[in-house]
């Protein structure tokens, strides 16, 4: 039987909001599913990849790198991916961005061309992640407030494939996140590019 059908969301959803992201990941991992957690080390990405990876330091993290980070970001990820000994399985575009810049270019989100830039950067890399790697629960660290997509869902929602995405900072704000990281001694990084998005209330197309 699938998630979907086992899985009473609404009444699960409700239940859920009382517990503490830390009791979110332990009831995760006790319904002993094939579980995986994304990232791109955007801001706040630290505090999901240390409460997850302590919970259960074998979870397979799959970083989906565009190409076009920062070099901030990049330092920040060599950071926690030593710091956390995170199980990194990294997943990049077919094409390089050198390549891209010449046929391609760095088209605005007006510009048709963007569906097929977004494509190559982010969704098909995502894809070739998850048919390799066939989860049944995604850890995301989706919160109420950033996209109006994201103020539809909850705690637990089910992406268009049937997986379940597991938010377990879903009602969190900067600054109780803020105080989260001081408090597990976890740095941040703000200087992030998402070539995908240009705006941070934009979705990408990878959670729709």
């Amino acid at each position: 039987m699938s998630l979907q059908a086992e899985l009473n969301l609404e009444e699960l959803n409700e239940g859920l909001k009382n517990l503490n992201p830390k009791q979110i990941v332990e009831w995760v991992f006790e319904l002993n599913k094939k579980t995986i957690i994304t990232t791109n080390f955007r801001p706040y990405e630290s505090a999901i990849l240390g409460l997850v990876s302590k919970v259960n330091p074998s979870t397979k993290v799959i970083w989906c790198d565009t190409g076009y980070n920062t070099p901030q970001t990049y330092k920040h990820a060599e950071e926690l991916i030593e710091t956390l000994e995170l199980n990194i399985h990294l997943y990049v575009p077919k094409q390089s961005v050198a390549h891209r810049n010449i046929v391609l270019g760095l088209p605005s989100v007006e510009d048709p061309k963007h569906v097929t830039f977004t494509e190559q950067v982010k969704l098909e890399p995502f894809k070739r992640a998850l048919a390799e790697h066939q989860p049944e629960v995604w850890f995301t660290n989706l919160r109420k407030g950033q996209t109006a997509f994201r103020n539809s869902i909850d705690i637990l929602s089910f992406s268009k494939d049937g997986v379940l995405k597991v938010s377990p900072f879903y009602n969190y704000s900067d600054e109780q996140l803020d105080a989260y990281l001081e408090e597990i001694n976890l740095p941040n990084e703000f200087k992030y590019f998402d070539p995908t998005k240009v705006e941070s209330n934009r979705e990408c197309g990878l959670h729709i």
